[in-house]
């Protein structure tokens, strides 16, 4: 009976997942486009941010506990999961087209600061209070370089004003957020009860399930996105919930206490650099587009690294 109970409550969070990102993306767009904001910078903002909620909250609840492998393997897990899983997935359900900024500024940042993330952490197995400050003083350059784009792009956005109030559009993203939220926390919690029924380790579980969990906005978004024709934000999203994962989220908790970094997260670590130089690559095209074939490398570059950890 328990996991016919915990399988319900995943098909719950499931469909608060879907509806909830459906109302978001139609609410965050339409503000963007009422305001004159483009797509982009409302992906890498509002939409990271709010997809990225359940990893800020696991991390930072884990990191007070003292539970350093949820705290680092949800993030590392979450940040790979993005990237091959979730961009993968919707590039082979439609292609993806890929702002010029994303592609010379955003990426290679998330490359340079996953880089250093794993430098602090394996330097002395430990993110400790400055490497806190170190990581937050970075997320406040980033939203520096997110207001400078806002600005830019209200002189020159000529987007058609959506019908819809703003109040409404508001109303829309709220609400649905807060069913990405709450459908996320059912789901991880059904998904964590069920991997613990058939012995799965802690750690196995911080890497997949929770990571695959509080990655189910992320992807629900990201896929509802790119079927809307609303690539920008469904590759902003991704972007942008990967370093708000590694500058807010591990910044946070390394504030509140000191996060032990283990050594046997390198490898995590090297696949997670790695994954967005993948990204890189896939997108450096005449076309900038995310295609299919590069959606399918991906996904089996994901099942190749979800083999490794089975077998570890």
């Amino acid at each position: 009976m328990e996991i016919v109970f915990q399988i319900f409550l995943l098909i719950v969070g499931f469909a608060m997942l879907i509806k909830g990102a459906d109302w978001f993306v139609d609410g965050a767009s339409g503000i963007a486009d009422k305001l004159g904001i483009p797509q982009i910078v409302i992906g890498l903002t509002i939409v990271a941010m709010g997809t990225s909620a359940p990893e800020a909250a696991i991390s930072i609840s884990a990191a007070v506990k003292g539970s350093a492998d949820i705290a680092v393997g949800n993030v590392l897990g979450s940040n790979i999961l993005n990237v091959l899983l979730i961009l993968g997935i919707t590039a082979v359900i439609t292609p993806i087209a890929v702002q010029k900024s994303t592609i010379k500024y955003e990426i290679p940042f998330v490359i340079l600061i996953s880089i250093l993330f794993g430098i602090l952490g394996l330097t002395d197995n430990f993110i400790g209070r400055i490497d806190g400050i170190i990581l937050l003083a970075l997320f406040i350059a980033y939203l520096a370089y997110l207001f400078f784009m806002a600005k830019k792009g209200k002189h020159e956005s000529e987007q058609e004003k959506p019908k819809e109030s703003t109040l409404k559009l508001i109303i829309f993203a709220l609400i649905g957020v807060a069913l990405i939220i709450f459908g996320s926390n059912i789901t991880v919690d059904a998904a964590t009860s069920l991997a613990k029924i058939f012995g799965m380790s802690e750690r196995l579980i911080g890497l997949t399930i929770v990571a695959f969990g509080t990655s189910l906005p992320e992807l629900v978004t990201s896929v509802t996105a790119g079927i809307k024709k609303k690539a920008d934000i469904a590759v902003g999203n991704i972007v942008g919930s990967n370093i708000f994962n590694i500058l807010f989220v591990i910044g946070i908790s390394s504030l509140i206490t000191p996060v032990a970094y283990q050594s046997n997260f390198l490898i995590d670590s090297i696949v997670c650099v790695a994954t967005s130089a993948l990204l890189l690559v896939c997108v450096l095209n005449k076309s900038k587009k995310l295609k299919r074939w590069g959606g399918i490398i991906m996904l089996a570059a994901y099942a190749g690294y979800f083999v490794y950890l089975l077998c570890v």
